[in-house]
């Protein structure tokens, strides 16, 4: 058995004395629920994206539900997304008696292919929901030229891509500066920032802010933070069924210290993605992700196509024995019993990326060693 020490993990959150300070003042001034510090948090990450409105709930997949429910998706709609991502991206849909209709992705980005959404949309389509897979920025600029056309909103799952940037019109902008209606973001322990969990949803609409700052505390009409902040007695009223999707202020206080880190996450992580993409092109019928001319990827996870020959769970089983983690970087929802529904279309390039890819290690501590490490048992995977 390989010793403890020895493993290279998977992924590694970078957190130190500054987030634990944080966290241990927050304790100490009694205001642990949702307060002065997920206010602080949310102008602070308005900022750090470029977005008018952040609002900040409990994890990624609530701030899906709630940007979802605040576009009008509802009972028998559709929704036009793909099935290459983590089952909360159509979980969210479902969440509202809604129906995903997935979409085929580009080989290279594992992103949504545009030139496939327009067929995909019909009379109960309600939006469209993109993923950038893994910190890639997917084509946003042609998805929202389809939604455009047909007076559809685009909401960014942008789990993976804080700090991220795109193109538009000749300068580089961070994903979550609105350009679809919202994009929501992840910070749990594997994303680019953590709070141990929570979610954000940055929006230039200042309605659907108003919307999904109410719902997210059980509808309520005045929040926790307004009557602390007043000597008058009020009362609330509860007008809509909402949810309690709130952020505490300990995590706030925690993804507060991690924006600070942010610039130096993401440069960390390209640096470690380009010496991955140098390393592994020695690697005989390896195929490797592609980051677009238009595009910064945060490779918030690397993954590797394997040849069609080799079996991924014995390669993986083998970097195991070597003391390397991997994991399949995420999954096709519709090969999940939970979304097994009959599909529209055919999705050949998603699932031949999902059986051939693997997630190899990057995390922003890492040495060229342990990737040096990687590189080379993989190498001897592949072989064997």
């Amino acid at each position: 058995m390989t010793n403890t020490a020895d493993i290279v993990p998977f992924s590694r959150p970078l957190l130190g004395p500054e987030e634990a300070q944080a966290a241990y003042d927050t304790v100490m001034s009694r205001w642990v629920t949702q307060g002065p510090r997920v206010a602080d948090f949310e102008r602070e990450f308005a900022a750090a994206v470029g977005a008018p409105h952040a609002c900040a709930v409990s994890n990624c997949t609530t701030a899906l539900h709630l940007a979802l429910q605040a576009v009008g998706v509802g009972q028998g709609d559709e929704v036009v997304t793909v099935s290459y991502t983590f089952l909360a991206t159509a979980n969210a849909i479902r969440y509202l008696g809604a129906w995903p209709v997935f979409v085929d992705v580009q080989p290279g980005t594992g992103n949504m292919d545009p030139a496939l959404v327009e067929q995909a949309i019909g009379p109960r389509t309600k939006a469209i929901l993109c993923v950038h897979q893994f910190g890639m920025p997917c084509d946003l600029a042609a998805i929202l030229a389809v939604a455009e056309r047909h007076g559809l909103p685009v909401i960014e799952d942008a789990a993976c891509a804080a700090g991220s940037e795109i193109d538009f019109a000749g300068r580089m902008e961070r994903i979550g500066r609105p350009h679809g209606i919202a994009a929501c973001f992840s910070f749990h322990p594997r994303k680019i920032l953590t709070a141990g969990d929570g979610g954000i949803i940055t929006t230039a609409d200042a309605e659907l802010d108003r919307k999904v700052r109410m719902w997210r505390q059980h509808a309520m009409s005045v929040s926790d933070l307004a009557r602390a902040r007043t000597d008058r007695v009020i009362v609330e009223t509860f007008d809509e069924v909402g949810y309690n999707y709130r952020m505490t202020d300990i995590q706030a206080s925690v993804a507060r210290r991690q924006i600070d880190r942010l610039d130096g996450i993401v440069a960390r992580r390209r640096v470690l993605g380009r010496r991955y993409l140098d390393l592994l092109a020695a690697i005989p019928g390896l195929t490797l992700p592609h980051e677009p001319a238009w595009a910064r990827t945060t490779w918030q996870t690397f993954g590797a196509l394997l040849p069609p020959r080799l079996d991924r769970t014995e390669v993986m089983q083998a970097m195991q024995d070597a003391g390397i983690q991997t994991r399949r970087p995420t999954f096709c929802c519709h090969l999940e019993k939970a979304h097994d529904r009959p599909l529209r279309f055919a999705l050949p390039v998603s699932e031949d990326i999902y059986r051939r890819n693997i997630g190899l290690p990057l995390f922003p501590e890492m040495t060229e060693a342990q990737q040096d490490r990687v590189v080379a048992a993989l190498a001897a995977a592949c072989r064997a």
